[in-house]
């Protein structure tokens, strides 16, 4: 009876277990089948005589693998002989680091066994993105515990003249996506980068982190300078207040702060909602747009530099004038009474301009501008966003920026600008008459 007994307690603890784990290959099974499937098992045994995620494995066997299609923790470590008992344990000791579940397909694992005859596994330890790891200690109570692999940084330059994109002169010096972002954001209010030109040019100081000996991504960019359209940008990263910016030569803020509002003297009227009762259409809708008071005629303002996009008429929005600031940022100003002459597509406009006069043209009950502000291509309440300022660094520590920028500066003029090796191999050819 008490084998019965003990029998029972196994099935049910299997079924517990096998039900914890199912929820795992159900959402392994709904992945994007576009991903790299694994299905192999590529065991390295390794001897060793250092420390792996901090523990030391001189006495241990190594195993290395990835996590295959609809595989999880059930499956891997009953492979290896771990009861199911404990299994369910350490499923329950995870919980307040990680949920088992989300063991990602084609993500590291090592496996640390004793070096002996039965080789018991003593380390489950997977590899939750190139820093973060959850140690599974079978030789310690079953504990769970998360880790962090170390990080070291990389100072590195790159350089390159641009021939179609900088997205694309960036791929052809083999380089991460990544930094087309990162320098998009530093010269994000001085350059357009969908109106990038052939003939501009970049150079950038950049600190890259390692782990591993592999590159994992950019930690930051200590300086950078842009030719656009014949004109010169410089961009040096320089902690203020507390926190780490990006000023030109000359000490001014590269980020450019919005105007408060596209009118004076205005009111808010109807705010950003994701639920508003429509007064024309008579139901609840969402108003992705600020709503301001004002008489007929009354200016309106860009609250920042850019480039108009659209300026025209349509039914909804009555006369509309749609500026792109940068790659992030773009702002529309709706029901105008009309639109300011010589205010067309294509033309630059500086922060407070007036680009037009309020009006009730459209789907409008009455004279007001509704204002709406894209981010990343989203509409946004643009008064929730921490828009940055575009105040220079103060007098007091001109000096002392400069002393700092000065070496970083000089050696940014020294850099030469690299062409990729596909314009190199185009020219050679020409050259050659082939």
């Amino acid at each position: 009876m008490f084998k019965d007994l003990l029998s029972f307690r196994y099935i049910t603890c299997f079924i517990i277990v096998t039900g914890i784990f199912y929820s795992c290959d159900l959402s392994s099974k709904h992945e994007d089948q576009s991903d790299l499937i694994l299905e192999d098992t590529l065991v390295t045994v390794i001897d060793s005589s250092n420390y792996l995620y901090k523990i030391n494995v001189d006495s241990l066997i190594v195993e290395q693998n990835v996590i295959k299609r609809n595989q999880n923790l059930s499956d891997i470590l009953s492979e290896n002989n771990v009861s199911f008992p404990t299994i369910f344990q350490l499923a329950n000791n995870a919980k307040p680091v990680f949920d088992v579940r989300k063991l990602k397909r084609g993500n590291d694992y090592t496996l640390l066994k004793a070096n002996d005859s039965l080789q018991s596994l003593q380390y489950f330890i997977y590899q939750e993105d190139p820093i973060h790891y959850i140690v599974f200690d079978l030789s310690d109570s079953n504990k769970v515990y998360t880790g962090d692999k170390p990080i070291t940084l990389n100072k590195r330059e790159v350089s390159a003249s641009i021939n179609n994109s900088l997205y694309q002169s960036l791929m052809d010096l083999n380089e991460s996506p990544v930094l087309v972002n990162a320098l998009s954001d530093v010269f994000a209010w001085q350059i357009d980068f969908f109106h990038i030109q052939k003939g501009d040019e970049f150079k950038v100081v950049l600190h890259e982190k390692i782990v591993d000996n592999n590159v994992i991504g950019i930690d930051h960019i200590e300086a950078a300078y842009f030719k656009h359209q014949d004109r010169k940008y410089y961009a040096f990263e320089y902690e203020f207040n507390g926190k780490k910016q990006f000023f030109d030569e000359k000490g001014n803020s590269l980020k450019k702060e919005f105007l408060k509002a596209p009118l004076h003297f205005s009111r808010i009227s109807s705010s950003f909602s994701r639920r508003r009762y429509h007064p024309v259409q008579k139901r609840f809708k969402a108003h992705l747009g600020t709503d301001y008071a004002a008489p007929i005629g009354t200016p309106i303002h860009s609250v920042g530099d850019g480039t108009i996009i659209e300026a025209r008429y349509s039914k909804y929005n009555g006369n509309y004038v749609k500026v792109r600031h940068n790659s992030v940022y773009t702002t529309q100003y709706l029901h105008m009474s009309k639109i300011k002459k010589g205010i067309k597509k294509g033309k630059q406009v500086q922060q407070g301009d007036v680009i037009g006069y309020v009006g009730k043209t459209g789907l409008a009950t009455g004279p007001h501008l509704c204002f709406r502000f894209w981010k990343n291509g989203k509409q946004v309440d643009p008064r929730k966003q921490e828009i940055p300022s575009s105040d220079p660094l103060p007098d007091s520590l001109i000096s002392s920026y400069e002393s700092v920028i000065k070496p970083i500066k000089k050696n940014l003029d020294k850099m030469k600008i690299k062409q990729p090796e596909k314009d190199i191999a185009a020219y050679d050819q020409a050259i050659d008459g082939k």
